[in-house]
């Protein structure tokens, strides 16, 4: 096997191991919006301010273990990573707050529901970019 070859596989190997951990912390933000949205739904809430609450959360939770877990990135300023990784999750929560209204309101599926499809959906998305944008060394 050829030097590149073997760089070559432990690069994807690498990849596929932070797309991994990606998924792990987008686990815990899941639950971070999650636990939100139903709260809020709960108390009596509309779903979109309950969704952009639970949202705004769970892009916290996103910034502190994308940085300190799967990205290790410290050759950039905090403000300026926050800053990257709230466009990089504003970008995916338009995407997300379309669909929303596409599977509650015009489809007429679950309000309960449609968050966890969107979740399937953003989150390569959102790892793309994070990766490629908000985290580049």
């Amino acid at each position: 096997m050829k030097v590149n070859q073997i760089i070559q596989q432990q690069l994807q190997k690498a990849y596929v191991w932070q797309f991994v951990k990606f998924v792990l912390v987008g686990i815990s933000n899941a639950i971070v919006l999650l636990a939100v949205y139903y709260t809020l739904l709960f108390l009596g809430i509309h779903y979109i301010p309950a969704y952009v609450v639970g949202f705004a959360l769970s892009v916290l939770n996103a910034y502190f273990w994308n940085n300190q877990f799967v990205f290790k990135n410290s050759h950039s300023s905090f403000w300026k990573k926050l800053s990257k990784v709230y466009v990089s999750y504003i970008t995916t929560f338009l995407l997300s707050m379309v669909l929303l209204y596409l599977w509650v309101d015009v489809i007429h599926l679950s309000d309960k529901i449609a968050p966890i499809i969107n979740i399937c959906i953003t989150t390569p998305v959102n790892f793309l970019m994070n990766k490629l944008w908000a985290f580049k060394k």
